[in-house]
């Protein structure tokens, strides 16, 4: 018992540190998923305290996180490793997506307030803007804050909390390879025509708007997968 008693105490992180915590996953998330830490680097977590300037306690609950997340892989007795780009296992992920994100989108038309249906207005002008300038930065942007707001607003926290590991790994993968065959033009428009429909709370235009989405993202991973062979 008094083994146990310690064992649970070892796992208290204090609010100081999840809030660095949650710091050092954004950051180290961003320069995975923007390919500034290309896949198979390998990483410690004193390399990344000393460049983020943050503790190693946070830094270890990040790798922790992103581990979960599949971006990183923990080898035993080897280290930390940025994890590959695998076009098969992208696939796979977006199957699950599809189904995932569907029901959150169309929860999220249902279930957003006011406020969040502004926001997503917002979004949908920012898609659109982006495809026009043809503007990735503001693209990967407003696409994450896009997940982000579409997960709050659905208020379904099994739905959530499945979907976290995949917005990482599907944003990636964009970043590694799509831009080699499409512009940003397309694919801000379809998460503008995504973004305006949840504003305008219609669930079926929604989760129309979602395959439409993510048949687009399965042909480039498709195309992908074909010019690697």
């Amino acid at each position: 018992m008094a083994n146990r008693k310690s064992s649970n105490l070892a796992l208290v992180v204090s609010p100081e540190e999840a809030s660095l915590s949650d710091q050092a996953y954004s950051q180290i998330e961003e320069m995975i998923v923007t390919m500034q830490l290309p896949p198979d680097t390998p990483v410690s977590e004193a390399q990344l305290s000393t460049y983020l300037g943050i503790g190693r306690t946070p830094i270890r609950e990040a790798i922790q996180r992103l581990s979960r997340e599949h971006l990183v892989t923990i080898v035993p007795k080897r280290g930390i490793f940025i994890s590959d780009l695998n076009t098969e296992k992208q696939l796979r992920v977006l199957e699950t997506r599809r189904e995932l994100e569907r029901l959150i989108c169309m929860k999220a038309a249902k279930r957003a307030t006011p406020t969040e249906r502004k926001e997503f207005e917002r979004l949908a002008k920012e898609f659109y803007k982006a495809a026009k300038d043809k503007d990735d930065a503001l693209f990967r942007r407003a696409d994450k804050e896009l997940n982000d707001l579409t997960v709050i607003a659905a208020r379904n926290e099994f739905a959530a909390a499945a979907m976290s590991p995949l917005h990482g790994m599907s944003r990636r993968f964009w970043f590694g390879n799509f831009h080699h065959f499409a512009g940003v033009t397309e694919m801000a428009n379809l998460h503008g025509s995504l973004a305006a429909a949840i504003a305008k709370g219609n669930e079926l235009d929604a989760g129309a708007a979602l395959d439409r989405l993510i048949d687009c993202v399965e042909n480039l991973t498709r195309k992908t997968f074909s010019h690697s062979e």
